[in-house]
């Protein structure tokens, strides 16, 4: 590993790339991947490439220049590909700078197409230059085109034997899977939250930096198991502290709330103080968190609790606080799952409503008062169970001659003497009612025959219900209450398909309107005073009413025209037609002119053109 020293005319350089690890033994957490190699390494099975993934900054390009130092690793001594790179070798420096003639780095993001592929290909058949292998370091692999994918896969089934591939992505789904398997997959773990305090305490004692436990946990927890970003973010404390980073700088730094406070807030919130709560946060606030990472502290705080009713162990992260890990045991073990869960929910969905709020202080505030008002209702189980026993409890009576005292009996208010003896019969003046409902109400009853009956209270008679059997019956609703366009809609696109009280299915018209079915559902509960259901099915449906109707005219039109008479008529004119049919009803109503298709007005019988 770099020891830290600059040159003076160097110039300054920032911590990711001061301390980047220079071989198998500076990388932090991927002891897996170094024991695999090994184990390669010493049998001679080395594969003909590698895959590496993991996320940002967990160090899958500077693992490739490791891999490819370890594959042409050569001194006086050592001929040969070794993981055991403490002494430098004939190309070691070269390659971890990144400018060595036989090691080719590629960034795949600005070189995606297939003629960047074809130039690989076209260049592999020639051996090295001075190494053992011709490595290529495609980075960022999964950015290739499709066709610069497909131009690859034959290299790399059958390369030669002088050339190594060692390809590196944070998106290993985008790979296709004829790549992946020619490939020797390694996925670079995220680095525990202990293993990069321990390294960036290190780091600070090189740099002569002091720095407290508190501050090195909150850039680690900001830092999500990439070294690269933690140190970008101690770089950057140590600039804001002038040499000396402390817990309070960092926190402004990073726009973080007090983990104390955090604590505190969470315990305001699931205690139902919602006063408290807003004057917690608003400290937090003016001391710099941002509202929407106020929130997700409490999530994080939510989530760790919850996992500690499960995982104790996990109190063991060197990355809480002294607070976190007291205070949220005793909440493990006060509150119920079911409360942690719906607090958790609330959060995820208030985060990026305050997130995405041009309001953030209020958006918070709100979350923190639906959270406090929240935690005093029962849980949705807890709710079932309580309406499901007043609903089965049976309304209690009195027991006649009861003596034992063993059962309450609910108490009884009425003008009886003291010594007056309970009447079996309910003639009495002890007689008792009870009521109907979940929770009995027992009334005394006056029977006497000298009180007189009361009337009974006259009552309303209810209007009949509407009654819609088919499609002509809803519009005839329609036209009953002068709503012309919903009729004509129902007779031109509605298709029936089933029909009962209280539901409606039905099939469309192709060309109906978006807003039929709105319409008529409003229409529908305004009309009959009741809710309907309106369905609307996968089947065609039957026929509409103006497709009835036009059926129907025709079928009278070619009846009308076999009639012999009318026949005679057609044959006394030619170019004449029956154009409409009109059934008389002189005897029920006197004719009524009505308007033929084609628009003429028509005398109520039938006509011939």
């Amino acid at each position: 590993m770099n020891d830290g020293t600059t040159s003076q005319d160097s110039g300054y350089r920032v911590l990711a790339r001061k301390y980047r690890p220079s071989d198998f033994s500076d990388l932090i957490g991927q002891e897996p991947m170094v024991r695999t190699l090994t184990n390669a390494f010493e049998t001679g099975r080395i594969a003909q490439a590698y895959m590496l993934t993991g996320v940002r900054g967990v160090g899958k390009t500077t693992t490739a220049r490791i891999l490819a130092r370890a594959l042409n690793y050569r001194t006086d001594a050592i001929d040969k590909p070794v993981i055991d790179l403490s002494e430098p070798g004939e190309h070691c420096e070269a390659i971890m700078q990144g400018n060595h003639v036989d090691v080719i780095e590629m960034d795949a993001a600005s070189h995606t197409g297939i003629d960047d592929i074809r130039e690989i290909i076209e260049q592999v058949r020639y051996r090295p230059v001075t190494a053992r292998y011709k490595v290529y370091i495609i980075d960022e692999v999964h950015m290739l085109s499709p066709q610069a994918f497909n131009g690859l896969l034959k290299t790399l089934e059958e390369p030669p034997a002088h050339v190594k591939f060692i390809f590196a992505t944070t998106e290993i789904r985008k790979v296709p899977v004829t790549v992946l398997s020619r490939c020797q997959r390694f996925d670079l773990r995220r680095i525990e939250a202990g293993a990069l305090i321990a390294h960036f305490r290190g780091i600070a004692e090189k740099e002569g930096v002091t720095i407290d436990d508190e501050s090195l946990a909150m850039i680690a927890r900001a830092a999500e198991g990439s070294a690269r970003d933690g140190l970008s973010l101690m770089d950057q404390a140590i600039a804001h502290g002038g040499g000396n980073v402390e817990a309070d700088a960092v926190r402004n730094m990073l726009g973080l709330a007090d983990r104390g406070q955090v604590v505190e807030l969470f315990e305001q919130v699931a205690g139902g103080d919602v006063t408290a709560a807003l004057a917690t946060f608003r400290q937090q606030y003016d001391a710099g968190a941002n509202p929407s990472v106020v929130l997700t502290d409490l999530a994080d705080f939510t989530h760790l609790i919850t996992r500690l009713k499960f995982v104790p162990d996990a109190a063991n992260d060197p990355s809480m606080s002294e607070a976190e890990r007291k205070r949220g045991a005793e909440f493990a073990d006060t509150l119920s799952v079911p409360v942690l869960s719906r607090l958790w929910q609330m959060l995820l969905k208030g985060i990026p409503e305050t997130e995405l709020s041009n309001r953030p202080v209020s958006a918070c505030e709100m979350v923190l008062i639906r959270l406090a008002h929240a935690s005093n209702l029962p849980s949705p189980g807890d709710a079932v169970k309580q309406v499901s026993a007043m609903a089965s409890r049976e309304p209690a009576a009195p027991v006649a001659g009861s003596s034992n005292g063993s059962e309450r009996q609910p108490a009884v208010h009425n003008d009886a003497p003291p010594d007056a003896e309970p009447d079996m019969q309910g003639g009495g003046p002890a007689a008792m009612q009870a009521g109907s409902g979940p929770v009995a109400m027992l009334r005394p009853v006056e029977t006497s025959q000298n009180v007189p009956a009361a009337e009974p209270v006259p009552q309303e008679t209810p209007n009949p219900p509407v009654v819609i059997g088919n499609l002509a019956d809803l519009a005839d609703l329609a036209g009953q209450h002068r709503d012309v366009k919903i009729k004509a809609l129902i007779r031109k696109y509605l298709r029936p398909v089933k029909i009962e009280p209280g539901r409606l299915e039905i099939g469309l018209h192709d060309h109906a309107p978006k807003s039929l079915v709105g319409e008529l559902d409003s229409k529908l509960k305004q009309w009959t005073g009741m809710r309907w259901i309106i369905a609307i099915s996968r089947e065609r449906g039957g026929k509409t009413i103006e497709e009835m109707e036009a059926e129907h005219r025709a079928e009278l039109v070619v009846d009308a025209s076999q009639d012999p008479d009318v026949a005679a008529i057609l044959d006394q004119f030619p170019g004449a037609r029956v154009r409409d049919v009109r059934i008389r009803a002189d005897e029920i109503d006197p004719p009524v002119a009505s308007q033929s298709e084609e628009g003429d007005i028509l005398p109520d019988d039938s006509e011939i053109e």
